[in-house]
């Protein structure tokens, strides 16, 4: 029997999949902004492809009206998504002043469509339904005001968040549905693979994404599962406990950044930032060891 491994960016796929067509992310447009679009030709498709940025891809961004609007679905909390966010919107208005042939040396001011940045996060970490994430919160303690700011508008669509926005926008909801079907069937110790035959089966059954299982069926299943491989996984291992161990040093610093702006020290915080030495020096003055698991 192969093993099989979960698709850790399954449901990131799985949302573009759903909403990647022109009426479907209009019903999401509308629900989000309580608007009345009617006619999906209003709604102009920006995406930047499989063109990587950065090492980084955004999932939907489209123009409609005077807005320029970038969609990200995470499954895994993420709180530089603001950052994210920015470097996209960026390459977006650079393509967009090129494509409309706007001279940035003109007298006149450009006029330009207004960003919206809206996260769609379903990952297991508890999270409220709604919340925005700041670029400013990541900057050091100044006392000037910083002169750049990128907002992100996190959703949760965990199945049983949001109502009243899944009711507005049903694909939503049944989005939520299965990936919700899947966890539970999970929970029951089934594996994998049968977790999520049952689910779509139990999908289909209840009318839930019932069109678009019954054509991408084996699609999804191959997306979601993915034949194990040992070389790759103990990459992933690697990877993952790398990424573990950085986010825990992400946190003594942000720790230090918070002892230091306390007791008032900007020319100690400033220059910690610069020299991983003294960082080390001002690490063991506050006790910020860092954690050992044994």
């Amino acid at each position: 029997m192969v093993s099989v491994r979960i698709n850790a960016k399954f449901k990131d796929t799985l949302f573009r999949m759903i909403f990647g067509g022109k009426k479907e992310l209009l019903d999401l447009y509308n629900a989000i902004n309580h608007s009345n679009y009617q006619n999906p030709d209003d709604l102009i498709v920006t995406t930047i492809g499989d063109v990587l940025y950065m090492g980084m891809k955004n999932d939907i961004s489209f123009l409609i009206g005077q807005y320029l609007n970038l969609y990200e679905a995470q499954s895994s909390w993420n709180p530089n998504m603001p950052l994210r966010g920015f470097f996209y919107l960026s390459r977006l208005y650079q393509a967009f002043v090129a494509e409309h042939e706007m001279d940035l040396f003109s007298k006149q001011l450009l006029k330009l469509p207004a960003p919206q940045f809206i996260v769609f996060y379903n990952g297991t970490k508890t999270q409220p339904d709604q919340m925005e994430l700041r670029l400013s919160d990541a900057f050091l303690p100044s006392e000037k005001t910083p002169c750049l700011e990128c907002v992100a508008t996190v959703y949760n669509i965990n199945y049983g968040h949001n109502s009243d926005l899944m009711e507005k926008c049903h694909k939503l909801y049944e989005y939520a549905y299965l990936i919700n079907a899947i966890r539970s069937h999970l929970r029951q110790n089934l594996p994998l693979e049968n977790a999520v035959d049952q689910a779509v089966k139990e999908c289909i059954g209840n009318n839930i994404l019932k069109g678009f299982l019954l054509k991408h069926r084996e699609e999804v299943r191959e997306m979601i599962l993915s034949e194990y491989n040992e070389e790759l996984h103990i990459k992933s291992e690697k990877k993952i406990s790398f990424e573990e161990g950085a986010a825990q040093g992400q946190e003594r610093v942000n720790l230090l950044i918070a002892r230091l702006a306390e007791a008032g020290r900007t020319e100690d915080l400033i220059r910690s930032a610069t020299d991983p030495e003294y960082q080390e020096q001002l690490f063991r003055e506050f006790g910020l060891f860092p954690q050992c698991d044994w």
